[in-house]
């Protein structure tokens, strides 16, 4: 009865279904099923990945809400922590180095050739400035060491903020640099809705594109501020008077993080781990123990408020006890085995995090061979110079740029008897510079010479390259070695007998490295 749903057409039969060469749907999908969950459940939270973060915090938001911490604990753990207060030696030796940074002057004349007189009088006069008592304001540092003081700034502070400072009264270039602390940049300064779209973030007033106009830093002279918001009185310094560098890890970040901002709990644990085991160490030598009364002995009522039994220890000698009275010792057995390994495990840790080598860190050469230590000078060099070209961008460059032109006007005097200047209207032109930070020598001194030697005759590389690579300036060593010759002549030396003692034998007797010669290459 119940025809009247049904279709009165006639029945049609289904199409065949086609062969085909693709494997089964219910494969096909389970592929892709399979990887959507092995993706997801990197993003599972359950009870073992409860603690990692699932929501994505913009960068402003985590810097305003843990620099202030990671700080005080970075500044904590360099002053008190043996291994973070020798990271911080191997920063500034390895970045800055005994010598500072120097600069090269490469000013050239029309004709593509060197202005050496110029370039000489440029270095000679930034080498006057650098000096200590000049390029600071207080008069206390010199270049070098306020360089030492940005690296150190940037590894515990995470940034380091210099400001270039004009006037007369400086010195004779009427410029100084003035080293500020970073946390007086206030980072939980935030304002937003300034006149011409700009904004505050983090203590620094941004324009409508994010590009830092002011900075503001907190002063307790009412007096001298140029700014005050809720109850706190703020200094403003132009962007343009301060250099501000640090380590971008964040897209969009404005302020910066300590370098040891990964290292920071394990060396703490580490530190704590060993302060236990010190102190057990020291009780189990010391052989203590406690007294115990049998049953039915021992002091009776009205003598319990006596003074407590104690034994003085002696080595070699045993004290009588009273009859009753025994002495059970207490002989901790930790540290037996755990603390080198977990000190190890945790050191390597540390200096991942920090990119440098745990033997540098640890201080630990047991069992290094050359091929090990090579391996880890080469990644821990290339993070080094990494870091030399971060501070040359960071600080060098925008402080060369700011010099120049006020040691024209000042007046750079050329060599010679006639003590010209340089002229300032040519300040295009020596503009030109590098800078030549520090460099290494290798593991093997022997087979890194034998290789530089056997590169320059091979035409890989050049007398100078060489020479960069090891810290120097080519031009400063070629006119060494020229004046070492004319002196060796003058001295009675003849001529030839001085070419052969400079010149290297190989070249000279055509002779060539021996076959299977070790090199530092592989």
């Amino acid at each position: 009865m119940f025809n009247f749903l049904r279709s009165s057409a006639p029945p049609t039969e289904a199409p065949a279904a086609k062969p085909s060469s693709t494997e089964p749907p219910s494969r096909k999908r389970s592929i892709p099923r399979a990887i959507v969950r092995s993706l997801l459940g990197q993003a599972r939270a359950d009870r073992l990945s409860g603690d990692l973060p699932s929501v994505p915090v913009p960068a402003d938001d985590y810097i305003t809400k843990n620099q202030k911490p990671l700080v005080a604990r970075s500044r904590q753990l360099a002053l008190t922590n043996d291994y973070a207060r020798g990271f911080l030696r191997q920063c500034r030796q390895n970045i800055v180095g005994h010598a500072g940074i120097a600069l090269q002057a490469q000013s050239r004349d029309a004709d593509g050739t060197l202005d050496e007189r110029a370039n000489d009088a440029i270095e000679a006069d930034f080498i006057k400035w650098s000096a200590r008592g000049n390029c600071d304001v207080t008069g206390r540092r010199s270049l070098r060491q306020i360089l030492n003081r940005a690296v150190d700034d940037a590894a515990t502070n995470g940034e380091f903020m210099i400001r270039m400072v004009y006037g007369r009264d400086l010195n004779a270039w009427g410029l100084a640099l003035q080293v500020l602390d970073p946390q007086r940049c206030p980072v939980e300064f935030n304002q937003d809705k300034l006149p011409g779209g700009h904004f505050i973030r983090q203590g620094i007033e941004h324009n409508r594109w994010g590009r830092p106009v002011q900075y503001l830093f907190s002063t307790l002279d009412p007096s001298e501020a140029d700014y005050t918001y809720g109850g706190r009185h703020f200094v403003k310094v132009p962007a343009s008077e301060v250099m501000h560098g640090f380590l971008e890890d964040l897209v969009g970040q404005r302020r910066g993080l300590p370098w040891m901002v990964t290292a920071l709990l394990r060396m703490h644990h580490l530190d704590g781990f060993e302060k236990a085991a010190l102190v057990n160490a020291r009780v189990s030598a010391a052989k203590g123990g406690f007294f115990e009364w049998d049953e039915g002995a021992g002091p009776v009522d009205d003598e319990d408020d006596a003074e407590p039994l104690y034994m003085d220890a002696e080595p070699g000698s045993y004290q009588e006890l009273p009859p009753g009275l025994k002495f059970r010792g207490w002989d901790p057995q930790f540290p037996s085995g755990e603390l080198a390994p977990f000190s190890k495990q945790t050191l390597r840790g540390i200096a991942t995090g920090l990119g440098i080598s745990y033997n540098e860190l640890a201080n630990d050469l047991e069992g290094v061979n050359f091929s090990s230590i090579r391996q880890g000078k080469l990644s821990e060099r290339e993070n080094w110079k990494d870091l030399q070209e971060w501070l040359i961008e960071a600080l060098l460059e925008p402080l060369f740029h700011a010099w120049l032109p006020r040691a024209l006007l000042k007046g750079i005097t050329l060599s010679g008897a006639n003590k010209a200047t340089l002229r300032p209207g040519r300040l295009e032109k020596y503009q030109e510079h590098a800078w030549q930070p520090k460099r290494w020598d290798w593991v093997d001194p022997d087979k890194d010479s034998k290789t530089a030697a056997r590169d320059i005759s091979n035409k890989i590389k050049s007398p100078s390259q060489v020479i960069r690579e090891r810290g120097g300036d080519p031009r400063a060593v070629w006119r060494q070695w020229a004046r070492d010759r004319e002196s060796m002549i003058e001295a009675g030396i003849p001529e030839a007998l001085v070419d052969a003692s400079l010149g290297d034998p190989t070249m000279n007797t055509g002779a060539a490295p021996a076959a299977g010669e070790a090199s530092n290459e592989g």
